[in-house]
C-alpha cells in the first residue's frame, strides 16, 4: 500500500477497448485511476490494481485480486506466444544452436583449501553441477559434497550457493550450504557432515547467501535481512548443536540507507562485519580464532568515505577513496586502525582507477582501470615494486578469483573478450609468467575466434564527452553496411559493463548482426567521475550516451532505424524505457528485461523493498528537487501519444527487485497511448525472479525468445 500521508483517490474504474495489431487482438486490462500527490503535484495511475504484496500473490485461490493479476499475466503470456507462434521453429532452432555450443561436461579448475582440492562439475545434460573435493594425497579418490541435480528434483526452481569460502570449516568436517527453490532470494542454510554424510536437522531459515565460519569450526556467523525492506541487517551467531531460535544477534544495523555483511580476511586471521552505503563504509574485526570475543571498530562511517580492508602480517591495508576520488591504497598497523594513523602505501595517477584489491602473504594484487580497460598490478608488500599484466584484445573483460589460498604462491583471474571464449589463468609470483589453465570450448567444428573481430571505439557526446563504445561482428561482415546492430547498455550503481564472450551471441552474428555495448555514464569504468555524472540530478547523461551513441553508429553506416535494436535489463531496462520515450524513432525494436520503469511510485513508497537505500543512487523523491527530475525521466510516467518501436519486455513474477507489476503496467500504458501497429509483448516467468530461469539450458529458451523476436522484425524467420 502507498503511504497513508500521500493521497490516493479511486476516481474511476472502466474497461479498456480491446485492439487489434496485426490481426491479433492484446489483451485489455481494466483501468481503476489513482492519483498519488506529492509536493501538490498529482500523479494519474490506471494501473495500481495490478499490485500486490507477497501475502496476495501465494493466496492465488481465495483472493480475487489476485487472480484478476494473475489471469491478465496469463493472457499476456498466451498474446506473446500467439505473436511468436510463426516463429516457433525459430527459437526451437536457435535453442538448440546455443544448447549446442556449450560443453555438455564441464570441469571446473580446482582450487585447493587445507589440504584438499575442490571442483565443480556438470555432466551431459544436467542442469545443475555437482560439488566435488578430494585429498591432496596420491590415489585419493573425489568425494561429492553436493548433488545439485538430485536437490533439484521437484522444484521448479533452484538456487544453491556457499559463502565467500565454500564453506567448508577449517577442520574439514562440515559444510554449510544455503538453498533457494522459491527465487525470492530468501534462502535456508543447511548443514552436512562431511565424514558421515549426514545432514543436520538443525538449518536457519529466512536467510541471505552470506555467511562463514570462524576458526574454531563450529561457530557460523551469518546474515538475515528484513522481511519488509529486504535490506541485509542483522549479523548473527550460530554455534553447531544449538537451538537457532537462540542463536546470538551479533549486530544489527538500523538505518534504513546501510547494509551489513560478513566476512573474513584472505589471511584468515580477522572477521569483519561491514557496514555500507552507496557512499560510506564501517568495518568491525575480529580474531576469526575467537569467535566470543569482543568486536572493534576499524574506522566509524563519515559521509562520502568509502574504504574496504586486507590483512598481511602486522599491518592492515585499506583501499579507499579517502583523500583520492579513484582510490588509494593505504596502510596502518593493527593495533592503529582509525584513518588518523592511516599512511599511504599506493597512490595511482589521477587517469587510473583503483577498483579493487587482494592480498597474499607477500604480495598485494590490485585491479586497475586506465582509459577504461582493466589491467593487474602485483605489488609486492615487502619492497612495494610493481609490475603489470598485459592483454592482447582491444577490449576484454577481466576478474580475479577471492578463492586461492593466502599461502599460494600465484593468484587466479579470469578473462575473456568478445571473440576470445572465457579463460582461467594462474599468474606465478616467483617467475612472473601466467599459465592457462582452462578456456571455455565452444562445441561447434567451425567456430575460430579469427573468424569474429572486436573492436573499441570512442563516441563524442552532445557536451562533449568521450563515451567508450565496444563492437564485435564477423569477420566477413562489413561492419559499416547499414545492417542490424544490437545496441546493450546499463549505465547505474557505478557497474562497469565490460565486454564478455557469450556462446549463444554467436547465433546473432552469424545471422550478420553486430552487437555493441554502449558504455555510458552511470558505470566507473571512466573513473569515480563516470559514476557521479551518470546518478542523482546527472542521471539523464546515461541516457543522452546511449542516443549519442547510437545516432553515431548510424551516422557512420553501423546501422539504421529500421535495423537498430536496444536491449538493457533492470536499471539497464530503466535506460531502455527512457530512450523509448526521448528517441522512438531510433530504434526498429526494444528488448528489456526485468525494468525498472515505474520510478515515482516505486521511489515514493517506502514499504517497498530496497526503496530508501536507493535514495543514493537516484535521489530521494520527498525533495522536490529531485521529485521533480525523477518525474521528467521516469518512464512510466513520461508515455507519450506518438508511434514507438516494437517491443519485448520480460519479468519474473517472484522478483525482489523489481516488482513485476512495473512492466506489467508500462506494457499497459504503452498499448494505450502508442499511435502505431507494433507490438508490444510481455513474457512473465511465474517461476523465476530477478535473474530468471537458474538451470543452464532452461535460461537458453528465455535468450531464444529474445533473439527470434530480434529475427522477426528483420524479417528472418527462416
Amino acid at each position: 500500500m502507498k503511504k497513508l500521508l500521500l493521497v490516493s483517490l479511486i476516481m474511476l474504474s472502466v474497461v479498456s477497448c480491446k485492439k487489434e495489431i496485426q490481426g491479433i487482438t492484446t489483451p485489455s486490462p481494466k483501468k481503476e485511476m489513482t492519483y498519488l500527490v506529492t509536493h501538490g503535484d498529482s500523479l494519474p495511475d490506471a494501473y495500481e490494481w495490478m499490485e500486490l504484496t507477497d501475502e496476495e500473490k501465494n493466496d492465488s485461490l481465495s483472493n480475487q485480486k489476485t487472480k484478476a493479476v494473475r489471469n491478465l499475466i496469463s493472457e499476456e503470456n498466451a498474446y506473446t506466444a500467439k505473436v511468436m507462434a510463426p516463429y516457433t521453429n525459430l527459437q526451437n532452432k536457435l535453442f538448440e544452436e546455443m544448447k549446442g555450443r556449450q560443453e555438455q561436461k564441464i570441469q571446473s579448475v580446482p582450487y585447493n583449501k587445507n589440504d584438499y582440492e575442490y571442483s565443480v562439475a556438470y555432466e551431459e545434460g544436467d542442469e545443475y553441477p555437482r560439488y566435488y573435493r578430494k585429498k591432496l594425497t596420491e590415489g585419493a579418490e573425489k568425494e561429492l559434497l553436493l548433488d545439485g541435480p538430485e536437490m533439484a528434483k521437484g522444484h521448479d526452481y533452484i538456487d544453491i550457493a556457499f559463502g565467500p569460502n565454500y564453506d567448508v570449516t577449517e577442520n574439514t568436517k562440515m559444510v554449510a550450504y544455503a538453498v533457494d527453490t522459491l527465487s525470492r532470494r530468501s534462502y535456508t542454510i543447511y548443514f552436512k557432515n562431511l565424514e558421515t554424510g549426514e545432514i543436520l536437522d538443525e538449518k536457519l531459515d529466512s536467510v541471505t547467501t552470506n555467511f562463514v565460519w570462524a576458526n574454531d569450526s563450529k561457530t557460523l556467523f551469518y546474515i538475515t535481512r528484513d522481511p519488509q525492506t529486504l535490506r541485509w541487517n542483522k549479523v548473527k551467531k550460530h554455534v553447531l548443536g544449538t537451538n537457532p531460535e537462540y542463536d546470538e544477534l551479533v549486530y544489527e544495523e538500523k538505518d534504513e540507507e546501510f547494509g551489513t555483511s560478513i566476512n573474513i580476511t584472505k589471511s584468515r586471521k580477522f572477521l569483519l562485519i561491514s557496514n555500507y552505503s552507496r557512499n560510506a563504509d564501517e568495518y568491525y574485526f575480529l580474531n576469526a580464532d575467537d569467535p566470543n570475543g569482543k568486536w572493534k571498530l576499524f574506522q566509524g562511517r563519515q559521509p562520502d568515505m568509502e574504504y574496504n580492508i586486507n590483512h598481511i602480517g602486522d599491518y592492515f591495508y585499506i583501499h579507499t577513496n579517502w583523500g583520492a576520488p579513484n582510490f588509494k591504497l593505504m596502510r596502518t598497523t593493527l593495533d592503529k586502525t582509525e584513518n588518523s594513523h592511516w599512511e599511504d602505501f599506493l597512490v595511482p595517477g589521477y587517469a587510473i582507477k583503483l577498483d579493487n584489491v587482494h592480498a597474499f602473504k607477500n604480495h598485494l594484487v590490485i585491479s586497475e582501470r586506465f582509459k577504461g580497460l582493466q589491467q593487474i598490478r602485483v605489488v609486492d608488500a615487502i619492497t612495494t615494486e610493481s609490475s603489470y599484466l598485459k592483454f592482447k584484445d582491444p577490449t576484454y573483460s577481466m576478474s580475479l578469483s577471492s578463492r586461492i589460498e593466502f599461502n599460494a604462491g600465484f593468484f587466479r583471474y579470469y578473462y575473456e573478450s568478445m571473440t576470445t571464449p572465457y579463460s582461467v589463468y594462474d599468474y606465478h609470483f616467483d617467475t612472473k609468467k601466467s599459465s592457462l589453465r582452462k578456456t571455455s570450448k565452444v562445441m561447434d567444428v567451425d567456430f575460430k575466434s579469427t573468424n569474429y573481430i572486436s573492436e573499441r571505439l570512442f563516441v563524442t557526446g552532445r557536451d562533449g564527452t568521450e563515451i567508450p563504445v565496444s563492437l564485435v561482428y564477423k569477420k566477413n561482415r562489413d561492419p559499416k553496411n547499414s545492417g542490424p546492430l544490437l545496441l546493450y547498455g546499463y549505465g547505474s550503481y557505478g557497474s562497469n559493463l565490460d565486454p564478455w564472450f557469450s556462446t549463444s551471441r554467436l547465433s546473432l552474428l552469424d545471422r550478420g548482426f553486430v552487437f555493441a555495448i554502449a558504455h555510458v555514464r552511470g558505470s566507473e569504468l571512466m573513473g569515480r567521475s563516470w559514476y557521479e555524472n551518470g546518478k542523482f540530478l546527472h542521471k539523464k547523461n546515461t541516457f543522452f550516451d546511449f542516443i549519442d551513441v547510437a545516432k553515431h553508429l548510424i551516422g557512420e553506416g553501423y546501422t539504421q532505424p529500421k535495423h537498430l535494436y536496444a536491449q538493457g535489463g533492470s536499471a539497464g531496462g530503466l535506460l531502455m524505457g527512457a530512450v523509448a520515450n526521448m528517441a522512438p524513432e531510433l530504434w526498429n525494436g526494444i528488448i528489456a528485461q526485468v525494468p525498472f520503469v515505474d520510478v515515482m511510485n516505486t521511489m515514493l513508497n517506502e514499504d517497498l523493498p530496497l526503496t530508501v537505500g536507493e535514495y543514493e543512487e537516484w535521489g530521494n523523491p520527498n525533495d522536490k528537487t529531485y521529485y521533480d527530475y525523477m518525474k521528467s525521466y521516469s518512464p512510466y510516467d513520461n508515455v507519450a501519444r506518438k508511434a514507438y518501436p516494437s517491443m519485448l519486455v520480460t519479468t519474473g513474477f517472484w522478483d525482489s527487485q523489481v516488482q513485476y507489476w512495473e512492466p506489467l503496467k508500462w506494457v499497459s500504458k504503452l498499448r494505450d497511448y502508442k499511435t502505431d501497429d507494433n507490438h508490444i509483448l510481455f513474457k512473465c516467468n511465474l517461476v523465476a525472479g530477478h535473474g530468471g530461469s537458474s538451470g543452464r539450458f532452461e535460461s537458453l529458451k528465455e535468450q531464444a525468445l529474445e533473439y527470434a523476436f530480434l529475427l522477426m522484425l528483420e524479417g528472418k524467420g527462416e
